[in-house]
This record gives C-alpha cells, sequence and structure tokens, in this order.
C-alpha cells in the first residue's frame, strides 16, 4: 500500500498538522489514544481521507517474556477504530524481571535494544508471531536508536532483520535518524545495514531530529532533521522506493511553517536521489548483499537465558547494580541519566502539577527518587510513589507547598487499604490542618 508523505500527530501540534497542506498520512502513538474513541483532530483528518497509523510503544516484543494480552488487545482496538491498513511496533524490550528471573519486575520506560544473538532472535519472533495471530492488521517493526551495545552479538542489524522477516514475514519500519544514530554511536555503517536488509518488507521509513553531545548521538525527535539523517534516507531511496516515510517530533514542537519546510526538504531528498527514470537498476542492492544465513535450530532455554541477561542489564541502567560483564560502564552511565531525566520529562507531562508545586526543586527532587527507586509500573504510578516519598520522608519546608502536594496525592489515591504510606499521609495532613 502507497502512504506516501506523513506526519506524526501529537495533540500538541494537531492544530498545526491539520493545516498542513500535501499530507497523505499520519502516525499517532498508540498508548496516547482512547480504544473506544478518537481525539476530534483525527476525527477531522479522517474524514478528508487521511490514513490514521498507530505506532505502539509499550508491548516490548525482544523482551523475554511473550506479549501481555491486553497490550495485544488494546493495539487491535485501536486499529478497528482507526481503519488502518497497518499497526507499527519496535524491536525493543522495555522491562524486564519478574517470574522468569525471580525478581522484582522492572521498567525502562523507553526501548532499549535487544542483543543481535540467536537467542534473541528466537524469543522475539514467537513474540511477533503472537502479536501477529492478535491482530487485526498487518505489523510492522521498527529498528530502534541506541546508546549501548550488547558484547558478543552474533548477527548484524542487516542480518538480525533479515532473518526476522524471513522467518515472521513481519514488515519493516526503517527509521533512518535511527541507523545514522547507531553509526556515531556503535560504529555501524547505515550503507551495510541498508545492503544487508529486506529492502521488498519497508512498510515505511521515519525520519527524525536529534543532537550529538560529548561524542553520542541522542535521538531526540526534538530538533531539526539533520543532513547526515537526510544523506541516509537519500541511501535508501537510491536502492528502493518506500511506500511511506514520516517527519516524527515528539518534543520543542516548532510553528507550522517549519515543519512544512521540513517535509519539503524530505520530498526534495527524496526526488533527487531517486534513480534516473529507464536507467537499468537490475536487484536491488540489497538482494545482492545477503548471503543465506545457515540454517539453525533454536535452542531450549532462549526465554530463560534472554531474560537473565535483559534484567541484569536494566537492573544495572535503573537500579544501580554492578553492569554486566561485557558492557562499556561509560556508555551503561550515559543510559542510566538519560533514562531518569525521560522519567522526570514524562512525569512532569502526565502530572504538571508536580513540577509547578516543587518548583525549580522538581528536577533535582525526582533524578534523586529514580536514583534509588525503580520504576515497576507506568508513569502515572511513578508520580504517586514519587509524591509518596516526598510526603513519609522530611516533606517541604514551605506549608503551602506540602498541603497542596498532600491534597494533590489524596485526589488521586483512590479507595485503597490504608497501608503505611496512606497512614502517614493522612497523619500529615491532619498536622497541615491543625497549624
Amino acid at each position: 500500500m502507497r502512504l506516501g508523505i506523513g506526519i506524526g500527530w501529537r495533540p500538541e501540534i494537531a492544530a498545526e498538522v491539520e493545516a498542513l497542506t500535501g499530507i497523505d498520512w499520519v502516525e499517532a502513538v498508540a498508548e496516547n489514544l482512547c480504544s473506544d474513541h478518537l481525539p476530534d483532530s483525527l476525527v477531522r483528518l479522517r474524514e478528508r481521507g487521511v490514513t490514521v497509523v498507530p505506532h505502539g510503544v509499550s508491548l516490548g516484543l525482544g523482551g523475554a517474556d511473550r506479549p501481555d494480552p491486553e497490550r495485544l488487545a488494546g493495539l487491535a482496538a485501536r486499529a478497528e477504530l482507526l481503519g488502518t491498513p497497518l499497526v507499527t511496533e519496535h524491536i525493543a524490550f522495555v522491562r524486564a524481571g519478574g517470574p522468569l528471573t525471580a525478581s522484582p519486575r522492572l521498567e525502562a520506560g523507553h526501548l532499549l535494544p535487544v542483543p543481535r544473538t540467536w537467542d534473541a532472535l528466537d524469543v522475539l519472533c514467537e513474540n511477533v508471531r503472537i502479536a501477529q495471530d492478535a491482530l487485526p492488521v498487518p505489523l510492522a517493526l521498527e529498528n530502534i536508536a541506541a546508546l549501548i551495545s550488547w558484547p558478543d552479538e552474533e548477527l548484524t542489524e542487516g542480518q538480525f532483520l533479515a532473518e526476522l522477516v524471513e522467518r515472521t514475514g513481519v514488515r519493516l519500519l526503517i527509521d533512518v535518524a535511527n541507523l545514522h544514530t547507531n553509526h556515531v554511536n556503535r560504529g555501524e555503517d547505515p550503507a551495510k545495514a541498508l545492503d544487508e536488509l529486506p529492502l521488498e518488507a519497508i512498510a515505511y521509513v521515519h525520519v527524525a531530529g536529534g543532537v550529538e553531545k560529548d561524542g553520542v548521538w541522542h535521538d531526540t525527535h526534538a530538533h531539526p532533521v539533520t543532513a547526515p539523517v537526510l544523506d541516509v534516507l537519500a541511501e535508501l531511496r537510491s536502492r528502493v522506493d518506500p511506500p511511506g516515510v514520516l517527519l516524527e517530533r515528539d518534543d520543542a514542537f516548532p510553528p507550522g511553517a517549519e515543519l512544512a519546510a521540513e517535509l519539503e526538504t524530505i520530498r526534495g531528498t527524496l526526488r533527487s536521489a531517486a534513480p534516473v527514470a529507464g536507467a537499468r537498476t537490475g536487484a536491488p542492492r540489497g538482494a545482492l548483499a545477503r548471503p543465506a544465513l545457515p540454517v539453525r535450530t533454536p535452542r531450549p532455554g532462549a526465554r530463560d537465558r534472554t531474560a537473565v541477561a535483559q534484567t541484569a542489564l536494566l537492573s544495572a541502567l535503573v537500579a544501580g547494580t554492578p553492569a554486566p560483564e561485557g558492557f562499556d560502564h561509560r556508555r551503561l552511565r550515559v543510559q542510566s541519566r538519560a533514562l531518569a531525566a525521560k522519567r522526570a520529562d514524562v512525569v512532569a507531562k502526565v502530572a504538571p502539577e508536580l513540577p509547578e508545586i516543587l518548583g525549580d526543586g522538581y528536577r533535582p527532587a525526582f533524578l534523586s527518587y529514580a536514583r534509588s527507586r525503580p520504576m515497576n509500573g507506568g508513569y502515572r504510578r511513578d508520580a504517586m510513589e514519587f509524591v509518596e516519598r516526598i510526603l513519609v520522608s522530611d516533606g517541604l519546608p514551605d506549608p503551602v507547598a506540602q498541603r497542596r502536594l498532600t491534597h494533590w496525592w489524596e485526589d488521586r489515591s483512590g479507595p485503597r487499604p490504608p497501608g503505611r504510606t496512606s497512614r502517614l499521609v493522612r497523619a500529615a495532613r491532619a498536622v497541615l490542618v491543625g497549624r
């Protein structure tokens, strides 16, 4: 299916997206949509014939656990509601621990890379088949950006993706910004990855901005698209005409005119990189560069081994446990700080009253909390536990802020057994009322 040129729809830029001309389709983060009704902006776009593709971020299909049936059902419901031709997710893990390792459940709050090993591929392929069976439309999976590399990997990214497609028939969402990120951070050649990819499996392409700091590329989705990313897009276009290309922006949203200019730059890149009409192109370059991998029988215990490895890594990143052998300790520290910073940013978005109440003290207080309290649920739960920690420890020196924070917690705690935290919060409120 031809999608054309699109842009990531976000509530913050809904009006700007609606006003853009020449937009064929949009992509919306699936978890930000209700399963039974759509935002008015998406309703209007669909009435204009604009295709809407739901893009999931929380399945964790690269994780050791089998996909959560409730998450799959939610994604399927959104696909049905949107009447979409496909849904997309990521080749990543987002949580670890739990029954497979008899350890506490840990949430990354971010997409983390799976090791390019046969064990991880076996697990991913089974998870993908489960997801495909549960979804009403085809599934496409995105390659992710990474700050860290797993030791002792057995496959290149292109080989890993080619084998995944061969085994499952899944489509690919190729993010050229992520290929550039992995070039800077992991020394991987985007052209080699493109040569090894099954180009015929590409469903569409992502283009996004980022920034380099201290030799590390941060895939922020909050900066303009850079020339190196456009160069990777041109490399891809020289090999294949992708069915769709989409501009992503998730933060620091610019005016609509700047979004329109970036889209036009993307169109220009695609036009200039297209092979000359009538030229003899022969077979896609990727088809010539992919030697067949040896047939391999899956080894028993792949899930257990993957679970142990991913739990050890995530625990080092979010709980301060020793780094697993073979990882770059400096890069792990960078990734750990990035995860904590993202937690702080997302909690500030889902609970905007907290930075307003705490002022300049919000961020250092949250980062201190995050260093000693790994996330084991969603961001709203994280916000509640952050406030609980403040209320049951020393509280706030400002009695007005303390009162507002206590009321905030009480308004959201809901009916729950009066555990230790509840009792302490209520005791703190009683003291405040008595002042």
